[in-house]
């Protein structure tokens, strides 16, 4: 990732200088939420300047560089978060085009985004990868040899805004029909190493280009299958492009510290410059690989089902066809049962007494994994009801000495008890971490996961390991036998505990952003025992081996119950402000006054208030000690006839955070209010009623629609006009604008299915929500006065809204 300095010649620092001013110049104009002027005017105006320098410096090289600032308008529907649909407004993209000069057929898309949250710097998120996205379009305008293709360079403006910007981009934008494939950076964490995540979908020279080209590959197909399963709440623009482009691409983006993620924390200073040189390192190789290759001119011949791809330590990544893949499982698991088929088929009554004990073992195995999950589930519910969840966000440590002791515990106890009653089953567990190994190995094959080669390196390796040791090589060499079979287990045991690290650095921050309903301690004690259960498999035998685990068991016993009462005592706090290692508790507060209308349009009741969201289990336990007004005192509670429990919902989240609290307030008067009207009611020639309004207001809204009994949605002017993604009996619109948007007008039919759909409540109940995420209207005496009482380990995320509801 290299630029030159003034005397020509190759310089690395000055690179890192670069790069690091760009984030550091996009970071310091604070927050950027789409519509506020550090977005729309501010950071537009630092990037055009630098890619316009970019363009004369490089005009008399071979190529090329064009710009084009677009502001599209539209509206689509997604599958995320329950599913919505989404309309925007004048959203921003700078789109840079770079090819050879004279022109090209087939280009590459890398896309970043520049917009954030609200209260959030996003330094990490995303404003180093667009960083890093200047100095790649800088060092590829500077190449002597032409591109055999283009490059698209799409700094994204709404991305926040669940992905906005690039679908007004793919679907919208001239040079759209002419990308080929693309690259999305991202970020779920702050600094560290960025991961392929996602690629695809099938094309796996994606893959195969990626393996080849990058300086320091880190991907997981582990990852994908996770992410693409919904179990992460989270999504990137690479959905966007996949699904409404129909483009392959690969998704990358930083994994670690993901506690500080979308807070005020998420600031330049945390990301290291080797995270930034590495990040380019990878790109600027992937992408002048890319757009070398002849592959990229038709990508569509080349699209032949997935790839399985996993890292080794972060110093390969190995890649192969999903079907080269399905043929390797199938062999190892044909090689498993054929090892104890031969077992099996022992003349005389061997064979059969094998059988028994294979079965009987393997029922003792499944049992101590059914009785030690049950165990550690146990106590992460005592600890859920002393009122200690989370105890482990800060002293990750202490989950492995709580729940890694009592599974452990757990697991010898059981085998230990099945050894006192039937001493002969030692030299079994070998043969049963094959079977149940091997069990899986199939079942995920059989599904088409990748992650099928997990189990079959599990498999795999200790097999091969175990015939070669059946050779007698080494007879009565008991050290050297052990070394060999530890050996044969190296590798696999090493990638797995490898995965299980990616797996907790992911879900740990998650934890702590995954609303009020998830318990977090059955999602963590889970992982964890999972994680003992799969590491102890091929060494159960040597619980049979050993003399006396009373000792084992005592130590684990003492060290588990000392950990308990620690836990139980509150030692463990959750939290952490300390500036240079933050583990904050998300708090969202709405300053908002309600407004509720009856049919005839006069307002039944008003009411104003801080309305406060915790995304963690703990909700406000460790707060009201600090605010006591903040406690359960003031707990809201969902009225099902408003349209999403007539509270501002800034996304259709409301199934994560199901407890709220509602603390009294003065009335808010942004200097911009809602101006919301139904513009006209008439009933279709198809006995449809259609209803026409117009709403202006700030950058940010919410539209709820919930039909009353015997009424329906049948058509509406937003997506492809079928209203889609029915919330239990609710539709969500989510809104946004850039700058100098037009009022926003919208319509949709209602059909009634019964004479008098309900009574005097009418057919629909229609709210509109406001948001002020940026400047004076943001913010009021009575909101700041309450985030300056929060301790210092809390992050306020705050802002001002409204709450109109009518009845029609």
């Amino acid at each position: 990732f290299k630029a030159r300095d003034l005397s020509g010649k190759q310089s690395l620092s000055s690179h890192f200088s670069l790069s690091r001013r760009h984030l550091e110049q996009m970071t310091s104009v604070g927050p950027r939420p789409v519509g506020s002027q550090e977005n729309e005017v501010l950071t537009v105006s630092y990037l055009l300047e630098q890619i316009e320098n970019i363009r004369v410096e490089t005009s008399a090289g071979p190529h090329q560089l064009t710009v084009d600032v677009q502001r599209p308008t539209g509206s689509f529907s997604i599958d995320f978060l329950g599913g919505f649909t989404s309309f925007y407004d004048r959203v921003t993209n700078i789109a840079v085009r770079l090819e050879p000069k004279g022109g090209t057929q087939h280009l590459m898309l890398a896309n970043c985004h520049f917009d954030t949250v609200a209260n959030s710097p996003g330094a990490s998120d995303d404003a180093v990868s667009c960083a890093v996205m200047l100095e790649v379009l800088h060092s590829l305008a500077n190449l002597s040899t032409p591109l055999n293709h283009g490059v698209i360079f799409l700094f994204n403006g709404a991305e926040e805004n669940i992905l906005q910007a690039s679908h007004g981009f793919i679907t919208q934008h001239a040079w759209a029909k002419q990308v080929r494939a693309f690259i999305n950076l991202e970020a779920a964490g702050v600094g560290g190493k960025e991961v392929v995540f996602q690629t695809g979908p099938e094309n796996p020279w994606l893959v195969q280009a990626y393996v080849h080209a990058a300086k320091h590959p880190f991907a997981s197909v582990v990852g994908q299958e996770v992410f693409q399963s919904g179990i992460i709440p989270s999504d990137t623009d690479f959905r966007i492009y996949r699904d409404f482009g129909n483009i392959p691409g690969i998704d990358l983006a930083f994994i670690e510290n993901g506690f500080i993620y979308h807070t005020k924390y998420d600031t330049a200073d945390r990301i290291l410059t080797d995270s930034i040189q590495r990040a380019g390192d990878n790109i600027l190789a992937v992408l002048k690989h890319l757009v070398m290759s002849e592959k990229l001119a038709d990508s569509s011949e080349y699209r032949h089902g997935n790839m399985v791809f996993f890292d080794l330590l972060g110093v390969m990544v190995v890649a192969y066809p999903a079907r080269v893949g399905t043929i390797l499982n199938y062999v190892v698991a044909a090689a498993t049962f054929l090892y104890l088929a031969k077992k099996a088929s022992l003349p005389g009554n061997g064979g059969g007494r094998y059988v028994r004990d294979l079965a009987f073992a393997t029922g003792v195995a499944v049992l101590s994994w059914f009785v030690t999950l049950l165990s550690v589930l146990i106590v992460a519910l005592l600890v859920t009801l002393l009122g200690r969840s989370m105890f482990w966000y800060n002293h990750f440590y202490a989950s492995i000495c709580l729940y890694g002791t009592a599974a452990t515990g757990k697991m010898i106890l059981v085998h230990t008890l099945a050894k006192n009653l039937y001493y002969g089953l030692g030299d079994l567990y070998f043969d049963v971490s094959l079977l149940l190994w091997c069990c899986s190995l199939v079942w995920l094959s059989q599904q088409g996961l990748c992650s099928a080669y997990v189990p079959m390196l599990m498999v795999a390796f200790p097999l091969a390991t175990r015939l070669l040791l059946d050779l007698h090589l080494f007879p009565g060499a008991s050290v050297k036998y052990s070394i060999l079979y530890l050996l044969g287990l190296a590798l696999p045991y090493v990638h797995f505990m490898f995965l299980i690290w990616v797996v907790f650095e992911i879900f740990t921050p998650i934890m702590g952003r995954s609303g009020t309903e998830i318990p977090p301690e059955v999602v963590l004690a889970s992982l964890v025992t999972l994680t003992t259960i799969f590491l102890s498999s091929f060494f159960l035998h040597f619980i049979y081996l050993v003399r006396s685990t009373k000792w084992i068991l005592a130590g684990l016993g003492s060290v588990f119950l000392i950990m308990f009462l620690l836990v139980s005592s509150g030692v463990f706090f959750p939290y952490s402000g300390n500036p240079d290692s933050p583990r904050p508790k998300r708090v969202f507060l709405q300053h908002t006054t309600r407004t509720f209308h009856n049919l005839q349009g006069e307002v039944e009741s008003q009411d104003s208030g801080l309305w406060i969201n915790s995304f963690d289990y703990t909700g406000i336990q460790h707060v009201t000690p600090h605010i006591p007004e903040i406690n359960d005192s003031v707990r809201t509670r969902c009225r099902e006839d408003r349209p999403f429990c007539g509270y501002p919902w800034f996304l259709p989240v409301k199934f994560l955070s199901k407890k709220n609290w509602y603390l009294p307030a003065s009335e808010v008067s942004p200097s911009s209010p809602v101006e919301f009207q139904l513009v006209s009611k008439e009933e279709t020639s198809w006995g449809t009623i259609k209803m026409t309004f117009s709403a202006k207001g700030p950058s940010h809204m919410s539209l709820y629609l919930m039909p009353h009994h015997g009424a329906s949605l049948s058509t509406w002017s937003f997506g492809d006009g079928t209203p889609q993604f029915d919330l239990s009996g609710e539709y969500f619109v989510f809104y946004s604008h850039g700058l100098d948007a037009p009022v926003w007008t919208f319509w949709f039919e209602i059909q009634v299915l019964d004479p008098d759909p309900s009574g005097p409540e009418g057919m629909i109940s229609v709210a509109l929500s406001s948001h002020y995420f940026f400047g004076a209207d943001q913010r009021t005496a009575q909101l700041e006065e309450i985030i300056g009482r929060f301790p210092k380990w809390a992050f306020p995320s705050s802002w001002v809204s409204t709450y109109d509801m009518y009845r029609y």
